[in-house]
């Protein structure tokens, strides 16, 4: 997520290895039971777009073995190291080129939804698949379910949910379509990919929904100020909730759609 002085959720932050953590905890398991499900086998060569940090990549390259080869990009690498038994790339997959072709797998997991080049982000990621390659695709859908809690139970729940709308008021100004995710299986149909089908995986509450929200929160708590959209005595109050571990705070639906490059 980008504005006109960078990240919104910025990689270089403090919060941002809480996120990451976070999310590895809420949604690796789905992420790696459809990669299951599509065949990943050993000498598979994959591609994980926007890799962030290094869960996914790293179980990517224990999955297709010393004969595989996994290729992990971003626009920030910083959280990759270097050594790593996958190969790490700078790269955007918006402006830049397919770094190789011929995969049998590439992901993206919450990346296209803040790519303005969006379409073009998509036909490089379809044209570097191998025939009978395969794609899979995962964003989150902010307004299929736009609450953070969706029991609105009291003040701390409201000021949770009026504090989320604020959120993708500021995404919403930079660009994110936060109607992204539903739309994935018709434009991975409309990219020529056969066999696609998708689903949804929607955490309701726990602890790392909690962490999530709390550096998330933190990560852009000045811009929100910034914009006069909150005050610092909501985000504190709202931080003081959190920590209760009494607030039930859900995530947005995560839409995972995949499709197969046809023979």
């Amino acid at each position: 997520m980008t504005d006109g002085g960078g990240y919104l959720l910025d990689n270089q932050q403090a919060e941002a290895g809480v996120r990451f953590d976070a999310l590895a905890t809420l949604f690796n398991p789905s992420t790696f039971r459809h990669i299951d499900a599509l065949g990943v086998a050993e000498g598979w060569r994959c591609w994980e777009v926007g890799a962030g940090g290094a869960s996914v990549p790293s179980w990517l390259a224990e999955r297709v073995g010393p004969t595989g080869h996994v290729l992990a990009t971003d626009i920030d690498v910083s959280w990759m190291a270097a050594d790593a038994d996958y190969e790490v790339h700078r790269h955007d997959v918006g402006a830049d080129p397919p770094p190789g072709d011929g995969f049998d797998l590439v992901h993206a997991r919450l990346v296209l939804v803040h790519v303005p080049q969006r379409a073009a982000a998509l036909a490089a990621m379809t044209s570097a698949l191998r025939p009978g390659g395969w794609l899979l695709v995962e964003e989150a859908d902010p307004m299929m379910q736009p609450l953070a809690c969706p029991d609105e139970s009291g003040p701390a729940q409201r000021l949770a949910n009026k504090l989320k709308h604020d959120f993708r008021t500021l995404m919403a100004q930079r660009g994110v379509d936060l109607s992204y995710g539903r739309t994935l299986p018709r434009l991975l149909r409309d990219a020529g990919l056969a066999d696609v089908e998708a689903d949804a995986f929607f955490p309701i509450t726990g602890a790392a929904c909690a962490l999530l929200e709390q550096a998330t929160v933190r990560q852009i708590r000045d811009r929100l100020i910034a914009a006069g959209l909150a005050t610092g005595e909501e985000i504190d109050r709202h931080l003081d909730n959190l920590a209760t571990g009494l607030l039930d705070v859900a995530t947005s639906p995560m839409i995972s759609a995949w499709g197969r490059r046809p023979a």
